[in-house]
């Protein structure tokens, strides 16, 4: 302390760097680009061969230099695994194939991409209905051959947008060289300081004026932004949203939610792809299902009404809570409307149980985000929604009264065709007790009437 007394505001704030960078050595990207032959071969080779093999699907070197056939290949390689519960930065879980009892297994805020990969069969009021629950429904498509993923073949562009299907990918939504960041005063830019850390997480770096940058949340790409690889004119818009997640962000949520806290701009940033989706966004070359039917975005703030209903809701027909650290729901999360990170960092906090979470309570201040019904990546569910709307009921009560996931094979409107254990891991391990018996869609946290 004596040092920093006599060097002054330089060293000192040249030992927060260090101290920040060595807490963050071992991250692979720390909130920018990472080592460059973590991506790219420099000799269009692999483990000593000609090419890029080895790889599920008999991969060889794809454009760029790419260590895979295309761009989320190469994210795949690492963000991948083939694990049996939440597994750190994993997004997608090998090994997961239609019709049977393989499970998805990771539990991120944005979900796992192997859900797309859940074709089911389910059975309606005792007649069979083969693919009646279509995995490529179950979110984005991103595009990544060599480990089975392939474009939408229902929708050839973005919903509401024109981003075209058969160029999603990882890079189409995060900037692999993570060139955007975030500077003390709130703003981004692809260029200026150096980014020492990422700033995603609630126990992460923070920028330092006039001296380094954090990543943007996720790495999510900002305004100018085109993958390299997409002709055409798509660029970005929007800047990055404002967030925060704890860093065991990838777990289950079988005894409290995992402490994520979502800022302001989610929505108006997945409007640089689905273009028409953003409160008052109209425009003509689109349906009207395909345009906004629900109010997101920073000035889509929660009425007085639906913060009452929020607060207070418990279950299908228990609207008795009165536990404000127990009011906030990951499955339909708000935003809470600032972009003070040292707000969002203090309520992405994990706790210890679902009555005690460091989430604040609905208040007309926060907004509706697109995430507040959909994951980012994937889900168990059609249009990557955070639960069943095509279920009468998403638990179902055992002879005792208590919650229960259904386990029927006549009637698979309720389960869609899952077993309880896909059932739970949809819901990102949430037991069906947290819901209660017969619990109805989850629009009604925010609409139900008692």
């Amino acid at each position: 302390m004596g040092i920093l007394k006599v060097t002054g505001r330089i060293i000192t704030i040249a030992l927060l760097l260090v101290t920040a960078m060595e807490g963050s050595s071992l991250a692979f990207h720390s909130g920018g680009v990472g080592q460059c032959e973590g991506c790219h071969s420099m000799h269009n080779s692999f483990g000593g061969s000609a090419n890029v093999s080895g790889r599920p699907f008999g991969a060889g070197a794809g454009a760029y230099l790419l260590k895979a056939n295309d761009s989320s290949g190469v994210c795949l390689n690492c963000h991948e695994g083939a694990d049996v519960a939440p597994n750190g930065y994993h997004v997608s879980t090998s090994g997961v194939y239609p019709y049977d009892g393989t499970t998805p297994v990771e539990m991120t805020p944005g979900g796992d991409f192997a859900w797309l990969k859940k074709t089911m069969n389910m059975t309606i009021g005792g007649t069979a209905v083969p693919d009646g629950n279509v995995g490529q429904r179950h979110g984005h498509n991103i595009v990544a051959y060599d480990f089975g993923y392939y474009e939408d073949t229902r929708l050839s562009m973005a919903p509401g947008g024109t981003y075209p299907s058969n160029a999603l990918g990882c890079q189409s939504c995060h900037d692999p060289h993570g060139r955007y960041r975030r500077f003390a005063d709130g703003s981004y830019s692809t260029s200026g300081l150096p980014t020492y850390g990422s700033g995603s997480y609630s126990g992460g770096d923070s920028p330092v004026a006039g001296v380094a940058a954090v990543g943007s949340y996720r790495m999510l790409a900002g305004i100018n932004y085109q993958p390299k690889s997409l002709a055409g004119s798509f660029a970005f818009v929007n800047n990055p949203p404002d967030a925060a997640v704890s860093t065991d962000y990838n777990r289950s949520e079988a005894n409290s939610q995992t402490g994520i806290a979502y800022g302001r701009g989610m929505s108006e940033w997945c409007v640089n792809c689905h273009t028409d989706m953003l409160l008052g966004a109209y425009s003509t070359g689109h349906s009207v299902a395909e345009m906004q039917s629900h109010p997101v975005g920073n000035s889509a703030k929660l009425t007085a009404g639906v913060v009452t209903i929020y607060n207070s809701y418990v279950s299908s027909g228990v609207m008795t809570n009165t536990n404000p650290a127990a009011a906030f729901s990951n499955i339909t999360p708000f935003e809470i409307g600032t972009n003070d990170y040292s707000a969002l960092r203090g309520y992405a906090v994990t706790s210890a149980s679902y009555t005690d979470q460091s989430m604040p309570a609905a208040s007309v201040n926060n907004n509706v985000m697109c995430l507040t019904c959909h994951r980012a990546h994937a889900s168990g569910f059609d249009n990557a929604l955070r639960w069943s709307n095509l279920s009468t009921f998403l638990t179902i009560a055992d002879a005792s009264g208590n919650a229960v996931y259904d386990t029927s094979i006549t009637d698979s409107t309720n389960n869609r065709g899952y077993s309880p254990e896909q059932q739970q891991n949809a819901y990102n391990g949430r037991p069906a007790t947290v819901f209660g018996p017969y619990q109805r869609s989850y629009c009604d946290k925010c609409h139900a009437t008692n």
